[in-house]
């Protein structure tokens, strides 16, 4: 089975063009920064916002074909959604509100409750089957609205943002929990989401979405070999310059970027043009001082951002080109660095990697 989206969906003036598979037995993420588009693109799946143009479909089932008007309506869709909101019935319990997609589709009520119950119980809320969303923990809901989604065995599971109200404790365990339920699920999976870790850890497949287009799409690994924008070098963890690349002496190029400059390798046999160049923060050497080395690249600017992980110090300097230099926790010490202290970046120019825009 495989979701075959090519859609233009529009809410108010802001547009979203998309166009990705996904195959059954693999996760796929849908990925972005708030704004993105991403809940458009969510409602336009799940039927709740027709496109303007384009196809949805899975397998031979058309969802939505906007030249034909082709529609088949949200609650007619072999579609399960967790929704970001949840979208529980305040109003019934936590059986009830699992039951209610097979009610809905006509199946007997003591058959919809056994089958809800047997879904509460696998996910560890046997207990709490009678309590009503008011009386559940935010991990509770989830899983409650999880169940919902699971208990009319659709061909597609599309999660929105599944962790993004729980507190850290909470969405340890949850994420845990869904990806279980995720491996086990035989048909297509898409998850939501902002969150680069919770991406890397439920999805095989990443599609990025950025000012409502797909700017990439492919494995973790592959994005992290080439990302294609600055969002995308952000996620992996690099830097990326696009720019236009110009000759400026044998073997090298001078990458002019909207912010600044740098001088870079020039690729054999390349003709010139727009590339992506791009730059390991660890190969970002910081100074107070303007440096008097080799290094061909160097850039003064002031520290906006400093994130540790580890042994590690990942900072951010706004200089032109903006920079993201890697260092050791004794470095930001002995250099007093802090936000707001201005200081020198440098990297030499057979550092950076140019690839094809």
């Amino acid at each position: 089975m495989t979701l075959v989206v090519d859609v233009t969906a529009r809410r108010g003036a802001f547009e979203v063009r998309a166009a990705f598979e996904a195959e059954a037995g693999r996760t796929v993420a849908l990925l972005g920064p708030n704004g993105s588009g991403k809940s458009t693109l969510v409602s336009t799946i799940a039927g709740l916002l027709p496109p303007v143009e384009g196809t949805i479909a899975l397998d031979d089932l058309v969802l939505d074909a906007a030249a034909s008007r082709a529609h088949v309506p949200p609650e007619r869709r072999p579609i399960g959604v967790v929704f970001q909101d949840l979208l529980l019935f305040p109003h019934l319990s936590a059986t009830e509100n699992v039951a209610f997609p097979l009610r809905a589709r006509g199946v007997p009520k003591a058959e919809a409750r056994e089958r809800a119950s047997g879904l509460l119980e696998r996910l560890g809320l046997a207990n709490r089957a009678d309590a009503r969303p008011g009386d559940l923990s935010g991990g509770e809901a989830q899983r409650v609205a999880l169940a919902r989604a699971l208990v009319v065995e659709p061909g597609l599971l599309l999660l929105d943002e599944p962790l993004s109200a729980l507190d850290v404790g909470a969405r340890m365990r949850v994420r845990e929990l869904i990806r279980d339920e995720l491996a086990s699920f035989p048909g297509v999976r898409v998850i939501v989401t902002h969150d680069p870790v919770e991406a890397s850890v439920l999805a095989e497949r990443l599609v990025l979405l950025e000012d409502g287009k797909v700017s990439q799409t492919g494995t973790p690994e592959e994005i992290r070999a080439a990302p294609r924008s600055r969002y995308a070098a952000d996620l992996v963890g690099v830097n990326a310059f696009r720019g236009i690349l110009e000759p400026l002496e044998l073997g090298a190029g001078l990458l002019v970027t909207g912010d600044g400059d740098i001088v870079a390798p020039w690729p054999e046999g390349f003709m010139g043009g727009e590339v992506i160049g791009l730059l390991r923060p660890a190969d970002v050497t910081l100074s107070l001082d303007q440096p008097d080395g080799s290094a061909r690249n160097v850039v003064q600017g002031h520290v906006t951002s400093i994130s540790v992980e580890g042994d590690r110090a990942r900072v951010r300097i706004a200089s032109g080109p903006p920079i993201v230099a890697e260092v050791t926790l004794a470095s930001v010490e002995r250099l007093g660095l802090r936000d707001g202290v201005v200081t020198w970046a440098s990297f030499k120019a057979v550092e950076v990697e140019i690839l094809p825009s």
